[in-house]
């Protein structure tokens, strides 16, 4: 994802409030790290909070967006909640895109309201680029504001600077470490006072609805990124694959790894899902649907690709 702001932005955008260091009490137990490197509460807790996009108001799907095409992404909470937003994305670069310090960045959600981002006060446009490939979009909302100086820092903002320091700049890479920085952040806080919860989207190769052709000349061939070298076996290419293999690699890097070899095929995927240690996606390719499963158990993957016409 890459940030466009357009020429109108040219007055200086209001700053949002300044994050504090808010402790209230010892938690009673450590935040958990999911299989998906997802920061989850242990405890049952009545805030609720949804993280979405634009092409999927159920925020369980994973659509497709292409290069240049516009994202738009939506969260709301039953509780009135200070919300953090952030995008990893394959190659495991993380972006803080909520709070921000233009216009519509201020992370204080009222419950039941839900906040678009970028919003209507916003003068730029969040655009689809490369890497290819699947992005999470990780919610953590709080009822009191996060001391985030470890995970991120905001540049003095200035006239000339104005169109560049409104986001923040990221010191922590990977999703395994953002996950980790965050169960830090949170565990002073008390266990009912936050939640967090997670979407997908896909950046597809290919041309979306806003790609426009040059005229007298050919779409331009999409190149495909090159595969991480993780040592995991290679897919064969067969109407029905398995394989087993130990591996200490994340789930996500697993499930990304395969995907983008169904894409390096010409498939697009329409489907990702997954829970307690299994999961699975399908993929597209003209007549032909491809079923990507993944089950962990114990640091051991079992993989198992299926093709049908």
């Amino acid at each position: 994802m890459k940030k466009n702001l357009i020429a109108a932005l040219i007055a200086p955008l209001a700053l949002g409030s300044a994050l504090v260091t808010t402790t209230l009490g010892t938690a009673a137990a450590a935040p958990k790290i999911s299989a998906q490197s997802i920061i989850v509460n242990p405890v049952q807790t009545s805030m609720t909070v949804k993280v979405w996009t634009d092409r999927d108001t159920s925020g369980i799907q994973t659509p497709n967006y292409y290069v240049n095409d516009k994202i738009r992404i939506y969260t709301s909470v039953n509780q009135d909640a200070y919300v953090y937003l952030f995008n990893v994305d394959p190659t495991g670069k993380v972006d803080l895109i909520l709070p921000n310090r233009y216009a519509g960045g201020a992370n204080y959600v009222r419950a039941g309201a839900v906040k678009a981002f970028p919003s209507s006060q916003d003068r730029f446009t969040f655009d689809i680029a490369a890497p290819y490939g699947l992005n999470k979009v990780l919610a953590l909302a709080s009822k009191t504001q996060l001391n985030l100086n470890d995970i991120a820092t905001f540049q003095t903002q200035n006239s000339q600077a104005a169109a560049q320091g409104g986001f923040a700049d990221v010191k922590v890479q990977g999703q395994q470490q953002l996950a980790q920085a965050l169960s830090i952040v949170v565990n002073p806080v008390p266990q009912n006072t936050w939640i967090s919860d997670v979407a997908y989207y896909n950046v597809a190769q290919g041309y979306g609805s806003s790609y426009q052709q040059p005229a007298y000349q050919q779409p331009t061939t999409v190149v495909v990124q090159p595969q991480p070298n993780y040592g995991f076996p290679v897919y064969s290419n067969q109407d029905e694959w398995r394989t087993t293999f130990n591996s200490d690699r994340n789930a996500d890097d697993v499930y990304n790894y395969y995907a983008a070899e169904l894409q390096r095929q010409g498939y697009r995927q329409t489907d990702r899902r997954g829970d307690r240690g299994r999961y699975a996606g399908q993929f597209q390719n003209g007549n032909t649907t491809s079923e990507l499963r993944i089950t962990l158990n114990g640091g051991r993957y079992e993989i198992v690709i299926i093709k049908r016409q």
